[in-house]
């Protein structure tokens, strides 16, 4: 396991560096888009369209944090809001046409990359090699949490 670590010690700082280093495409580097409207956008993305609610349960966080980041890129004309045909009371959260190409052509990269990357496992692999990523990204927080509470593990 101690080689694998290392192996991981070594290549996390790299992915991070090469993803830092992804080009905003012109047309969004005034928005000042942070690594949260990224997963939002994500979403929207390769999903869809969808509510507030089913942002939500996606990006594993509140409804309320999902509103107030809609509202913001509302504002900013990356997304729109329109009545669910169904249920007029709900909202359909959707990219603008005018940005999407931008945000697609942005994103589409790091997409390749994962679908290359994980092309050659099973689902069953797949799955394990997210829940590893979940799992080293809790305890990650876990250690922020006790370090900025004066624990030293």
């Amino acid at each position: 396991m101690d080689d694998a670590i290392r192996a991981l010690l070594l290549l996390m700082p790299r992915m991070v560096g090469r993803a830092k280093r992804i080009p905003v495409p012109e047309e969004l580097q005034s928005l000042a888009l942070a690594p949260r409207h990224l997963s939002l956008l994500s979403c929207l993305l390769f999903d869809g369209p969808m509510t507030v609610n089913e942002l939500a349960a996606r990006l594993e966080v509140a409804p309320t944090t999902v509103s107030l980041m809609v509202g913001e890129l509302s504002r900013k004309g990356v997304l729109e809001r329109r009545e669910d045909e169904a249920d007029r009371r709900r909202r359909i959260i959707s990219i603008t046409v005018e940005r999407r190409p931008a945000i697609d052509g942005w994103l589409a990269r790091g997409a390749r990359a994962w679908r290359q990357a994980l092309e050659p496992l099973s689902t069953e692999q797949q799955a394990m090699f997210v829940h590893t990523l979940r799992t080293y990204e809790t305890a990650m927080a876990e250690a922020e949490t006790e370090a900025e509470a004066g624990v030293d593990g």
